[in-house]
């Protein structure tokens, strides 16, 4: 019998126990708009879901993981007409970009990763379905819209308030004639102009945003003879409205089945305390914070609040939370790897991941076997479980998985790590001739250039300090 793991869900607003409708858990993450480099908000939506993925996985469970690209959209067309480039120039480029910020977050690869170019046939069989079905409507210029007003569930996943004339019938001939102000466009047929169109059932053209997941889901993921598509469907807090709950209306209304049983949301990033925004010249891209630290100092970072609530960015606290790590890289240097695991520790993280990914309560007992831990080493007890508890701790939370020794170089080019190996050789020859003068002006050259030596039975070590 599996333990009990409750997550808190953003349709019950509350906490539920995690029930899985099969064997298999099936998880869908709204995934990037690729039309530039990736930044915070994707860093923490990521590694919210990532770690959500890595409890399911150290609990017993089987998952399949999805996590899509959307690779058509208003954005990439803007992105193709400044610059030029095709489509797939465009999305190839910001997707290997991305993978490669993944990679450095530590984020595990999901199992599928849909394109929506890839997905258009479904695409169109979906919004044929929904027109069949009078969920959706045809304008004169042949754009697609969902009529929201069909739909008696609709705002049910969000629990907004519409107001009455919202959701009255107003067939004018404005420039979209759209039946309701909330219906939203599923198909946008082709115009003279157009950067991008694609031939399908329903005609020339291309999709709408949110129809996009709905037909990935139903293709790659999505149970036929259940209650509900898949298990849980995550994303940020922005996505809940609209982009989440018209995918939730349209894909009931076109399969007749749910989409999702648990509906997950991490909080919104700020930077300094202001809400995130390339307008405001905050939004910082993965890329260039990985020119001065490592993925895994990140991904600790953001790690450290919270999925659910909104995380307030500052390179103070990066600063602080990555010396919280180095205690744990402190710790793995002064130990060897064993083959045995504390199944107490161990459980001790899962009790607390299992309660709605429990971070801060996780940290405190990882803070806790840090402390512990460096007191037997300190008192020369052995404890063979040290070690594979920290491999255990790698697999559960993706850190502390590097090597030791590398961790606390980071940043440094090989011309400056040929340089500092130099000066430490120069010192360690200055020693042997008792030039004692001479190796304490290196050493102080060497911490002049952020650089601590610690001299060992074993030789000379050496680190890059903040």
């Amino acid at each position: 019998m599996k333990n009990k793991i409750e997550l808190f869900d953003s349709v019950k607003r509350d906490k539920v126990e995690f029930i899985p409708i099969d064997n298999e858990v099936k998880i869908y993450v709204c995934g990037p708009t690729v039309y530039d480099n990736a930044h915070l908000g994707h860093a923490r939506s990521s590694i919210s879901f990532d770690l959500l993925r890595r409890v399911l996985l150290a609990n017993g469970y089987k998952v399949t993981f999805a996590r899509n690209y959307t690779d058509i959209d208003d954005k990439i067309i803007n992105k193709m007409a400044q610059t030029g480039e095709t489509l797939s120039e465009i999305t190839n480029k910001y997707i290997k970009s991305y993978e490669s910020d993944m990679r450095a977050l530590n984020i595990l690869d999901p199992d599928i990763k849909p394109k929506a170019t890839e997905t258009i046939n479904e695409i169109a069989q979906m919004v044929n379905e929904l027109l069949i079905k009078n969920y959706a409507y045809r304008t004169s210029s042949g754009d697609v819209y969902f009529d929201t007003s069909r739909d008696s569930e609709y705002l049910s996943l969000s629990h907004r308030n519409q107001k009455n004339e919202e959701r009255e019938s107003r067939l004018t001939k404005n420039e979209e004639e759209k039946r309701n102000s909330s219906d939203f466009v599923l198909w946008k047929a082709s115009q003279n102009g157009d950067l991008v169109s694609f031939d399908s059932s329903i005609g020339s053209g291309r999709p709408g945003w949110h129809i996009e997941c709905s037909a990935m889901i139903n293709k790659h993921l999505a149970h036929q003879d259940k209650a509900y598509s898949i298990d849980i469907h995550c994303g940020g807090a922005d996505l809940l409205f609209p982009h989440h709950e018209n995918e939730a209306s349209q894909s009931r209304c076109a399969t007749g089945i749910e989409l999702a049983k648990y509906w997950l949301h991490n909080g919104f990033v700020k930077i300094n305390n202001e809400k995130m925004s390339k307008s405001l010249g905050n939004s910082f891209f993965i890329k260039d914070i990985l020119q001065k630290y490592s993925g895994e100092v990140i991904r600790f970072y953001l790690l450290s609040t919270h999925y659910r609530s909104d995380f307030n960015f500052s390179e103070d606290d990066l600063i602080v939370s990555k010396r919280r790590l180095d205690k744990l890289y402190r710790l793995k240097k002064r130990v060897k790897i064993s083959s045995d695991t504390d199944i107490i520790f161990r459980d001790k993280l899962l009790s607390s991941l299992n309660d709605d990914l429990n971070i801060s309560q996780t940290l405190a007992e990882l803070d806790k076997f840090i402390s512990e831990a460096n007191d037997k080493l300190d008192k020369k007890i052995k404890d063979s479980n040290i070690s594979n508890s920290i491999i255990f701790i790698n697999d559960l939370l993706g850190i502390g998985g590097s090597d030791e020794v590398e961790y606390f170089k980071f940043g440094l080019s090989s011309d400056e790590r040929i340089d500092i190996e130099n000066l430490i050789a120069n010192r360690i020859k200055a020693k042997q001739i008792k030039n004692f003068k001479l190796a304490d002006e290196i050493r102080t050259e060497l911490n002049s250039m952020n650089i601590a030596i610690m001299d060992s039975i074993n030789g000379t070590e050496w680190e890059r300090i903040e």
